[in-house]
Parts: structure tokens; C-alpha cells; sequence
């Protein structure tokens, strides 16, 4: 699947300019925000509850030019590492896992994490968070059941918010039934299939907050 999206280096840089700065990506998975970022930072180490997915992370990033970075094994709850030794933290459609409405303690798992993310930045240092606004859909449409969550973020955490279009693009049909159906269920392959799409559209939000 390719996405024609906007750069996320340039959203990220935008909000708060990455050179010189030791950098935090919690949830990397395959990598998509780290070995966008990693080229323009002092250092970078991704993390991720899932040791495959870290593994082809750390092998993309070795086939790159990027010197300074790390993979560790870790829940967003409880992060290995010291106090107040980055400067950004970012991530990508991940807490999110932790945080969805039929959660019971989801709450309990937002304020853990938002905790560890302020306990390892330091002074000044600044989280930016990157989830779904909505698959399918040409302006907002999130999920009720991350409502809850998005709401916490910004009348809670105090967190600001914007929104931006991050559509993908498939070779073809087939393609984009069989990767719809992957990632986002029977339901939208089916549209996509009756409506013969090769493109999707995908809105994101972007929330941020520079912590004093």
C-alpha cells in the first residue's frame, strides 16, 4: 500500500524543529515516523511493545546513512529509560491500542503513559501524537470509540490539535479490496470493492504539547 501523504518530517519539523535534538518515537512498529525523522536529529530510539516489528526497524535503519539510534522493547507505561534525556517524543498511531473506549482502564493507561512521557523529556521538550481522524472518510470522521481519549488529550493533558489528509493510493483494484479488507475490515473492502476505488482517503490527527 502507498500512501501519498503529506511529508511527516515537515508536519513534525513544523511543530518543533528536530536538528540537534535526542529523540523518542514510542510504538516505531516497521519504523514509519523513525526513518522519517532519524536523518534530521541528534539521535533517535524506537520502541515497541513487539521485538518483530523492532527487528525490521533496526534493519532499515541499518541500511541507512543514520548513525545515532537504538531499539528497546517496551510498553508506553513504563519506559526503560532515564529521567529527562529527550528532547521530543513522538507517536504514531499507537497509544491509541491502549486507550479505546471498551478499555476499562483506559484512563488509568492514558495518564501512565502521558506520566512517562513527561518524566523522560526534558525541560521544554515537546510530545507530538499521531492518530486516525477517520478511514474512508474525506474530513474528520474519528471513531467513537477514541473519543474519549481525544477529548482527554486536549480538555485533560492540554494538548493542542489540528487535523490533516493522509489518503492512500493503490496499484489497483484487487490491491486496494485485499488491503482495505487487511487493515480496516470486511466493511470498507466491500465499499471499495462496489465502488471500484484505488484510492482511499485517510484523515489524521496531530496533537501536541510542549511540556515547561
Amino acid at each position: 500500500m502507498i500512501a501519498s501523504q503529506p511529508d511527516l518530517l515537515g508536519v513534525v519539523n513544523e511543530l518543533r524543529p528536530l536538528a540537534g535534538l535526542d529523540v523518542l518515537d514510542m510504538g516505531a512498529g516497521t519504523g514509519r515516523l523513525t526513518l522519517a525523522l532519524a536523518p534530521s536529529v541528534k539521535s533517535i530510539l524506537a520502541t515497541d511493545a513487539s521485538a518483530a516489528m523492532l527487528k525490521l526497524t533496526g534493519e532499515r535503519l541499518r541500511t541507512s546513512a543514520m548513525q545515532h539510534w537504538g531499539t528497546a522493547v517496551a510498553d508506553h507505561r513504563s519506559l526503560p529509560l532515564e529521567i529527562d534525556c529527550v528532547d521530543l517524543v513522538v507517536s504514531g498511531w499507537s497509544i491509541c491500542y491502549l486507550c479505546t473506549s471498551d478499555v476499562p482502564e483506559w484512563r488509568e493507561n492514558l495518564r501512565q503513559v502521558i506520566s512517562e512521557m513527561e518524566r523522560v523529556l526534558r525541560p521544554g521538550g515537546t510530545v507530538i501524537i499521531f492518530e486516525t481522524m477517520g478511514t474512508g472518510y474525506e474530513t474528520p470522521h474519528p471513531p467513537e470509540f477514541l473519543l474519549g481519549y481525544y477529548r482527554a488529550l486536549e480538555e485533560e493533558y492540554g494538548f493542542q490539535h489540528h487535523w490533516l489528509r493522509m489518503d492512500y493510493q493503490f496499484e489497483s483494484v484487487e490491491q486496494a479490496e485485499a488491503l482495505t479488507a487487511f487493515f480496516f475490515g470486511e466493511e470498507l473492502s466491500v465499499h471499495v470493492r462496489r465502488e471500484r476505488l484505488t484510492a482511499l482517503p485517510e484523515c489524521a490527527g496531530v496533537w501536541w504539547r510542549r511540556f515547561v
